[in-house]
């Protein structure tokens, strides 16, 4: 089991930056990909970024790729997401998420194995 805990959301001007971390803990080793999901109220749960543990190969939503990126630190125990120019299409609860294989297609959200639960990002006109 790998359990995975976010960190910090929260309210920020549009125009302005965030860094999220996701910290996970048990079988990390287990781990094959990281990803950041988003969802917004009303709205379906929404692919932001991947993160290949065994290379560091990153994909994004198009829309996203040019203001986030996603990164990790040397121990593979934390995965971060840099937000920038955040706009108010952006707040949402972002979720970490992670699987142990490769699957297809790594932005649906039923291909994970493993969830956090939720950081809010809010962001003022």
């Amino acid at each position: 089991q790998v359990q995975l805990v976010e960190s910090g959301g929260g309210l920020v001007q549009a125009g302005g930056s965030l860094r999220l971390t996701c910290t996970a803990s048990g079988r990390t080793d287990s781990v094959y990909a990281r990803s950041w999901f988003r969802q917004a109220p009303g709205k379906e749960c929404e692919f932001v970024a991947r993160s290949r543990w065994i290379d560091s190969m990153t994909y994004y939503k198009d829309s996203m790729k040019d203001r986030f990126t996603i990164s990790r630190d040397n121990t593979k125990k934390s995965a971060y997401l840099q937000m920038n120019i955040l706009k108010p299409d952006d707040p949402a609860v972002y979720y970490c998420a992670a699987t142990n294989g490769f699957r297809e297609p790594f932005t649906d959200v039923t291909n994970h194995d493993y969830w956090g639960q939720g950081t809010q990002v809010t962001v003022s006109a």
